[in-house]
């Protein structure tokens, strides 16, 4: 499957963020926990590898560059927790500053693949990081105690948006990182 995902397990502050979490949460099982080289944010699910090519995904990756040549890196802050039935997510704060790159991604895959990609869901899409998975029913209370509704706020500057292929099932971390885009722009000027 290719996505283009926001990767963010190469900043520190992230790491140290889902460590805390991790670390909270280590007197519960039922817990699996994403790979720190893969934190993530999902930007758009393009589709599967048996509809969308690698010389595609190379396009992709030309257009996505190309879109967000102008685009300034974007700062976003971390740090509110998301509970879901079937997983503990980081929120994003200032996720309208992601617009862009969400755009850019959406117009190359629709544009290469001419078909509509999709963030995964059938909400609108609410940029996140998934620390960890549930992998069996268990009451949210404790989990809840333990990990609170914040961890302390840390800001990140994204500065590029990355084409992923997922090889199996997610929990497997069977990636293949094919490129980076890199947003480029210089902001405004003083």
């Amino acid at each position: 499957m290719f996505y283009w995902h926001l990767l963010i397990g190469r900043y520190p502050q992230v790491r140290a963020m889902a460590q805390e979490a991790r670390d909270r949460l280590a007197p519960f099982s039922g817990l699996h926990y994403t790979p720190a080289k893969w934190l993530h944010m999902t930007a758009l699910v393009v589709g599967p590898t048996g509809s969308v090519s690698l010389d595609q995904g190379h396009t992709m990756l030309t257009e996505v560059s190309r879109l967000l040549a102008d685009v300034p890196p974007v700062t976003v802050t971390l740090g509110r927790i998301l509970y879901h039935p079937q997983a503990i997510m980081l929120g994003v704060e200032s996720a309208s500053e992601l617009k862009p790159i969400r755009d850019a991604v959406q117009t190359a895959a629709e544009t290469v693949t001419g078909r509509q990609a999709h963030t995964g869901g059938a909400a609108p899409w609410t940029p996140h990081a998934t620390i960890a998975y549930s992998t069996a029913d268990q009451p949210a209370a404790p989990l809840i105690e333990a990990l609170e509704t914040c961890l302390p706020p840390r800001e990140l500057t994204l500065d590029s948006v990355s084409l992923v292929i997922q090889h199996g099932p997610e929990r497997l971390w069977d990636w293949q990182h094919v490129g980076s885009a890199l947003l480029l722009g210089e902001g405004d000027a003083l």
